[in-house]
């Protein structure tokens, strides 16, 4: 249960879960950000809660299953519950299974929320509750933040349902982001980390209208969720001159073109073996990160090993690799030719074997090397020696490595500190200050 410790008073409290990935967790932050505003307490239980306010997600059937237990959960421990996010856009899902919550919404669907949470849970009259800071309240550590830019998708995909739960493309004001960043910079964040559903179609739906803001950040500023578009070549240079980190997160999903034109992915046509290559050209520290899936309906062996091929060549920083699932409502589901479980789990095995050693000798060439790392933890080892855990400019929070820093003390979180690497395995880095 993602909480925040609350304060004591009289004040009437809402416990909050929330699940799913990042741009839910930003859905979250803003409705929690508005209860507090309005005076409410955020409660750290659900004993002690009023009502518990459940985020949930509903992408994938494991998703959808994880929200119905959660909701579950909390009307078992609670009774009071207000049910929100992406499984929320299939109210009947949500109500057969569980027809005792109070209301359900959508995704990005506060003002209906709080009409639920003031219908439910009337606020007390106070009119000195304490002013919410203005980077609002947030679920993740307090040195680093998800920035989002844009709510809803303008494609299709014959995988995906998101447009379904939140609609088409709709961005935010650039003043409106800019201002929220540097409330954040102002608030202690190092890193910042710029999220929507298409972060390369920012922009289209107000054709790019211009906005006003004036100043520089200063702080980490990575990239997530980028379709591989023609114009993500302008962005490169940014990274060479370091005003963006050189990483990119493009969820290629398959490198076969007939299964990329039947998944109905934009950009499908492109050349992405040479995009990275003078990716690399321009930038040649750049990280690029990408998910797959294998096993998408009519995939072939030829297809699949088209894929690990892509791999072979791409030699890609950070993958993930999923099996398709066939998720209710998605138009993939209705294609021939699905692939047997057994085949996807095996040819996922093939998958990750390969990709699992070219991450390894990518890690295994950054020993001995100096690396610019953010610290994300401080801990204490058994004989009491203060070791800090970190991330490098290729890593993401929660889904890439880390680095394992020695002699840490008088480190905190949110601190850059320059690091060599001593040592690597498939997945993390070790290191502390330089060896003479």
């Amino acid at each position: 249960m993602k909480t925040i410790t609350p304060h004591q008073s009289n004040q009437p409290k809402v416990g909050f879960v929330s699940l799913g990935c990042p741009k839910a967790g930003s859905d979250a932050e803003r409705i929690l950000t508005q209860l507090r505003a309005e005076g409410y307490e955020i409660s750290a239980s659900y004993e002690d809660s009023d009502l518990v306010v459940v985020n949930t997600c509903g992408f994938i059937d494991s998703a959808v299953q994880e929200s119905l237990d959660a909701i579950g959960e909390a009307i078992n421990k609670n009774g009071k519950v207000i049910v929100t996010g992406c499984l929320g856009a299939k109210k009947g899902v949500v109500e057969a299974a569980h027809p005792s919550v109070l209301a359900v919404t959508g995704p990005h669907a506060l003002e209906e929320v709080m009409t639920h949470v003031h219908a439910n849970l009337p606020k007390l009259h106070e009119p000195f509750i304490d002013l919410v800071p203005p980077q609002g309240i947030r679920l993740t550590p307090s040195h680093y933040a998800y920035l989002k830019i844009s709510e809803g998708c303008n494609h299709r995909c014959s995988f995906c349902i998101i447009p379904s739960m939140r609609g088409d493309l709709v961005s935010r004001p650039i003043g409106e982001v800019m201002n929220e960043a540097e409330n954040l910079v102002n608030a202690g964040v190092s890193e910042i980390l710029v999220i929507s559903q298409d972060t390369s179609a920012y922009g289209v739906d107000v054709k790019y209208r211009p906005g006003f803001w004036n100043g520089e950040l200063g702080v980490w500023t990575r990239l997530h969720y980028v379709y591989p578009y023609p114009h993500v070549d302008e962005v490169i240079p940014l990274m060479a001159d370091g005003l963006i980190l050189p990483y990119l997160d493009v969820p290629f999903q398959h490198a076969s073109p007939r299964i990329l034109k039947a998944m109905k992915r934009p950009a499908h046509a492109e050349n992405n073996l040479a995009r990275i290559k003078a990716w690399r050209e321009i930038c040649p520290d750049i990280t690029v990160r990408s998910t797959f899936i294998a096993g998408f309906p009519g995939e072939t062996e030829d297809d699949f090993k088209m894929l690990l091929d892509f791999l072979e060549e791409a030699q890609l920083d950070r993958v993930g690799c999923f099996t398709y699932s066939a998720v209710d409502g998605a138009k993939a589901n209705e294609l021939p030719d699905h692939v047997p479980q057994e085949v996807k789990e095996e040819r996922l095995a093939r998958f990750m074997e390969v990709q699992e050693r070219i991450s390894a000798a990518k890690l295994q060439d950054k020993i001995g090397t100096m690396q610019t790392v953010l610290v994300d933890e401080i801990v204490r080892d058994t004989e009491g020696n203060f070791e800090a855990i970190g991330r490098t400019k290729a890593d993401a929070p929660e889904i890439d490595g880390v680095v394992y820093m020695e002699d840490a003390e008088g480190l905190t979180p949110g601190d850059f500190v320059e690091v060599e690497i001593y040592s690597a395995d498939g997945h993390d880095l070790w290191g502390g200050p330089p060896r003479d």
